[in-house]
């Protein structure tokens, strides 16, 4: 895939109205600290379209970005961050809910989480809740620059056991700082879009 168009397109709070889209969603999800805004400036190839903010919790929105006009990558709120009400978490879970249940171009769901740990309780919650609305999340083990290589393997058996994963779910190790991984998430979203592409030709 090559970037050659990126606009932010369109930003979704918790009582707005999903926009009514016709290309391709690729959804990505994460908690708050895990480096979504990282990749997602990564994979669009700019350095600061996605805010980055050393206060976790600040995607608080979904963001739509419109991709050379043949996609839509989707940044949904960052979740877990202790900071917050009880009630504002409530409301993110909500809008995160209603997305996976309501986007009709929805094809895919990446799920970010922090390979150096294993995965959190609201990890585990995101990964059924994505299961649950009928997609096979697509696991993204963030900061993978920040353990040794040969640790690499050892914490994805450790995500892959906690989150309960089948055995053909994708696991890819990503780093923001040596864009390792990159190729492999551009690799399964220029699937999809051929898969698409044949189907409307």
């Amino acid at each position: 895939m090559k970037i050659k168009s990126v606009n932010l397109e369109t930003v979704c709070g918790v009582t707005s109205k999903l926009p009514n889209n016709s290309l391709p969603e690729f959804a990505f999800a994460g908690k708050s600290n895990v480096g979504k805004s990282s990749l997602i400036n990564a994979f669009m190839n700019r350095k600061s379209l996605a805010r980055i903010s050393s206060q976790p919790g600040k995607t608080q929105t979904i963001n739509y970005y419109n991709i050379n006009n043949e996609m839509y990558l989707v940044d949904l709120p960052g979740y877990g961050y202790a900071k917050v009400s009880e009630s504002v978490k409530q409301q993110w879970g909500k809008m995160i809910e209603r997305y996976l249940k309501k986007s009709p171009t929805l094809k895919a769901v990446f799920l970010l989480v922090d390979i150096r740990h294993e995965p959190s309780a609201n990890d585990v919650q995101m990964f059924d809740w994505i299961n649950a609305n009928g997609f096979d999340p697509i696991v993204i083990a963030t900061k993978a620059d920040k353990i040794s290589k040969g640790a690499v393997q050892k914490q994805v058996s450790i995500i892959k056991k906690t989150l309960k994963c089948q055995a053909d779910t994708i696991i890819i190790p990503f780093s923001a700082e040596d864009k390792r991984g990159l190729e492999d998430i551009y690799a399964i979203a220029d699937k999809y879009l051929a898969e698409i592409n044949g189907q409307n030709n």
